[in-house]
């Protein structure tokens, strides 16, 4: 990631304690979650390794080509999971974002332009902006409920208010990544 070595480990941080709270949400019983966290792991993970200071670590052209087909696969299942829920299309939006962002690390590794902003970052930039709005709102009713109790027996992995704020802090990370690109 471009920009300065501070806020890119802050980030590396945030994305990779996501990513471990997702494999814990992976132990639900629900099926669903199950199938949802392991892509939102994924998601976690790969933006932690994407986060990582230019400054540390540029990695070679190959990296981020398989970077690109990687998360392109992720593309391909969120797509084939958004016939059973629109919110996959969420996902589906984020696996794109990570090729985009593969594809343009790929076309000049380690060098930033400073040329305007895309079209397709600026959507990418809006939507996340509204999803991390949208989420935040919807997260803070959760947080009410939680604080009073959960419910018995509930494990890490079920608690809804949780997986909100994972996906709430990979939208956030996300947009820091597309405004350094």
């Amino acid at each position: 990631m471009h920009g300065s070595a501070s806020p890119g480990w802050l980030l590396v941080a945030l994305c990779a304690a996501t990513g471990a709270y997702c494999l814990l949400r992976m132990r639900s019983t629900v099926e669903e979650q199950r199938r949802a966290a392991g892509g939102e792991a994924l998601m976690g993970f790969g933006m932690a390794v994407m986060a990582v200071p230019a400054a540390v670590a540029v990695p070679p052209r190959a990296v981020w080509i398989a970077y690109a087909v990687v998360f392109g696969g992720a593309a391909v299942r969120a797509l084939w999971e958004a016939r059973r829920g629109a919110h996959h299309l969420h996902h589906l939006i984020g696996a794109c974002a990570m090729v985009y962002m593969a594809a343009a690390m790929a076309a000049s590794p380690g060098h930033h332009t400073h040329g305007g902003v895309s079209p397709l970052t600026g959507t990418l930039l809006l939507y996340f902006t509204v999803y991390v709005l949208w989420s935040g709102v919807r997260l803070v009713p959760a947080v009410a409920v939680a604080t009073a109790g959960g419910a018995p027996g509930t494990g890490w992995g079920d608690r809804p208010e949780l997986a909100r704020a994972c996906r709430l802090s990979m939208a956030i990370a996300m947009l820091a990544m597309l405004l350094t690109l």
